[in-house]
């Protein structure tokens, strides 16, 4: 009996030892319990690459290029020489002191950013050199690099994301130091070129150091780049036109009529867009937020300006719609208040389009305004205007035309609320408003509205928002938005003498003859723009050729004068070169370019740099005058 209790308590003992080591195992191999009660799982995101942008017909403009960003752990940092270590990294004392301290206010035992964006290059020079200071560890990332120094206000820029930019997010994608779209295309895209972001899930214990992935990194996700931009932009014709623009201030909008997509788009001045892509970005932002000339400033769809002359081809078109002219009417300049060109009889809309007559169109407007049965001349203008501003409303006037890029601007289109709250209800009539038969008064507009404003009537009274992106991971896949036509409203055969009156224009009317392109027939329409602060602005809309037209073009050109001689150059060189693919007229083009209206900008006294202060030169006491009156003063009371 007692042997037989002997071998119950050994098998206990044994069957106790055996659940022991199951549990053991179950903890140590099966189960991640005690793993993780011991360390930390720390999830390192894996930030994919960016999108790439290319042009029309497959060529790269924006890429990424592979840099390395630095990290340190304050705590693991012994740094025997720190003069050599500063040499290394090119930085100065100052910049090494500034930098740890902020990594030690971070943590001590944990990394973080040191520099960002050493370029291949650089890593390679101080590669070997960090072996000899433990603490430091780098991680792979990439900068937006650009094939040509063009496209800067279009193609925008990416920076780092900013604690408002991070609390305002409705699903927490973003976190601190990941860079963002701050404008153009990179903003507005910015959900399909930023990608999928990866995680990696890696195991640290009490101090921050990484003991291996967590489960094998089993959880861990892949990044996934962001989708490539296929633009609509023609690299060599916008180069082209960048350097048509260089020495002046103004914009360029060439549109596609048939499709909307924009073919080149110019702010000038601009600026290198590799200029934001490095680690001096502050600075250089705010080299350029200083210059007088405003390079930061989108012009072509940011920039408000009267149209002048221009909108004349918008007034014929409504006032023919409405009933209130025939293409063939006439009127006298008796009665206007406004100067006409000079120029022979006119005979109907298309002679009063090719010779720009103001007073023909002070009549047109007029007529218009009036073009009701109400006897008071207060109301009868209200309702006149109510039903212009209807139809000049829909060729894309005093509203976004919804071009795939941030900050574009409404503009100006005058309505009968707005003279109201002006003058007061029933306190205005068309004597008040009568500068807006010309294009100018109240009515402002941006250069982007007015190459749409060619590529409508190119198309004879339809138009597509104007884009520049074609495709979203794939060329020819734009977004819904950028198939849908808009229609004026106005019928097709009233911009038949709208179109004729633009190509005498050309051939025989307001535009210089040296804009005439052989073997191509280009209508188009000279503006002036009234600038109170300088000499008037130079404009130019144009469109060719006349049937199954290719291009249509805005050109403004700021304190340039009369849009034939500025402006029109500027359209038909381009033009010319987008049609033709080379420019025939080598001397005409020489000499646009040799031009320069930079100087005629007026520039704000605010924005003028303060002029240094200059101390005098010594001269003698006895010699000294002490301010310009005295001088004044000794030279009339001199003995003669």
């Amino acid at each position: 009996m007692s042997e037989n209790r002997k071998f119950f308590v050994y098998g206990l003992f044994v069957l106790v030892g055996i659940i022991y080591l199951i549990r053991l195992l179950y903890l140590q191999v099966l189960d991640n319990t005690y793993e993780t009660a011991s360390n930390s799982i720390r999830a390192i995101p894996d930030v994919p690459m960016r999108g790439q942008v290319y042009d029309r017909y497959g060529n790269l403009i924006v890429y990424n290029t592979l840099v390395y960003d630095l990290y340190v752990t304050p705590n693991k940092l012994k740094v025997a020489d720190t003069l050599a270590l500063c040499n290394a990294l090119s930085i100065t004392r100052a910049d090494f002191d500034s930098l740890m301290k902020a990594a030690k206010v971070y943590s001590r035992k944990k990394p973080s950013l040191f520099l960002r964006q050493l370029s291949k290059e650089d890593f390679a020079h101080i590669q070997d050199v960090l072996v000899d200071y433990p603490g430091f560890e780098y991680v792979k990332s990439s900068v937006r690099t650009y094939s040509a120094p063009t496209l800067a206000h279009a193609l925008g820029y990416v920076s780092e994301v900013s604690q408002k930019q991070l609390d305002a997010q409705e699903y927490p994608y973003y976190r601190q130091g990941d860079l963002m779209g701050q404008s153009g295309l990179e903003k507005f895209y910015e959900e399909y070129l930023r990608g999928q972001r990866g995680v990696r899930y890696v195991m640290q214990d009490v101090n921050g150091v990484a003991k291996g992935p967590w489960k094998g990194g089993e959880l861990d996700t892949i990044a996934q780049a962001g989708q490539n931009l296929y633009t609509s932009i023609d690299l060599e014709i916008q180069q082209y036109v960048d350097s048509l623009m260089q020495g002046k201030a103004g914009a360029v909008v060439a549109i596609e009529p048939s499709s909307g997509e924009v073919l080149a788009i110019t702010s000038a001045p601009s600026y290198d867009p590799a200029l934001f892509a490095t680690r001096d970005f502050s600075k250089n932002y705010a080299k350029l937020a200083l210059n007088p000339y405003r390079p930061l400033l989108n012009r072509a769809v940011m920039g408000s300006y009267r149209p002048g002359s221009t909108f004349k081809t918008v007034q014929a078109l409504v006032a023919m719609q409405e009933g209130a002219i025939s293409p063939g009417s006439i009127f006298s300049h008796a009665g206007a208040p406004m100067k006409c060109h000079g120029h022979g009889g006119l005979s109907g809309v298309h002679s009063a389009i090719q010779w720009s007559c103001n007073p023909y169109f002070y009549h047109v407007f007029r007529r218009m305004i009036y073009a009701n049965t109400e006897k008071n001349t207060f109301k009868a203008s209200a309702m006149g205007l109510r039903k212009w501003h209807d139809y000049t409303e829909k060729f894309g006037f005093g509203q976004k035309l919804g071009i795939d890029l941030p900050s574009e601007a409404l503009g100006k289109l005058p309505n009968v609320e707005f003279y109201d709250k002006w003058y007061g209800v029933n306190g205005w009539k068309f004597s008040n408003i009568y500068s807006l038969s010309i294009g100018e008064g109240e009515l402002l507009i941006t250069p982007l509205k007015l190459a749409n404003l060619a590529a409508t009537i190119a198309n004879r009274g339809w138009y597509i928002a104007p884009h520049l992106v074609k495709g979203i991971g794939k060329n020819d896949n734009p977004l819904p938005e950028f198939k849908q036509r808009h229609e004026t409203g106005v019928d097709r055969r009233y911009f038949e003498p709208v179109v004729d009156g633009m190509e005498m224009a050309v051939v025989r009317g307001t535009v210089s003859r040296g804009a005439i392109i052989p073997d191509i027939v280009m209508c188009g329409k000279t503006g002036t723009s009234q600038n109170k602060k300088g000499k008037d602005h130079s404009i130019f809309i144009a469109f060719a050729p006349k049937d199954n037209p290719k291009i249509a073009i805005a050109v403004f050109v700021e304190n340039a004068g009369f849009g034939g001689f500025a402006a029109a150059p500027v359209a038909s060189l381009v033009i010319e070169k987008y049609i033709k693919r080379h420019v025939d007229r080598k001397a005409y083009e020489q000499e646009w370019m040799n031009k320069n209206f930079l100087q005629n900008v007026i520039i704000p006294k605010s924005q003028l740099p303060k002029p240094k202060e200059q101390k005098p030169a010594p001269t003698k006491p006895e010699a000294t005058i002490v301010n310009r009156e005295k001088a004044a003063f000794n030279k009339l009371t001199e003995a003669p």
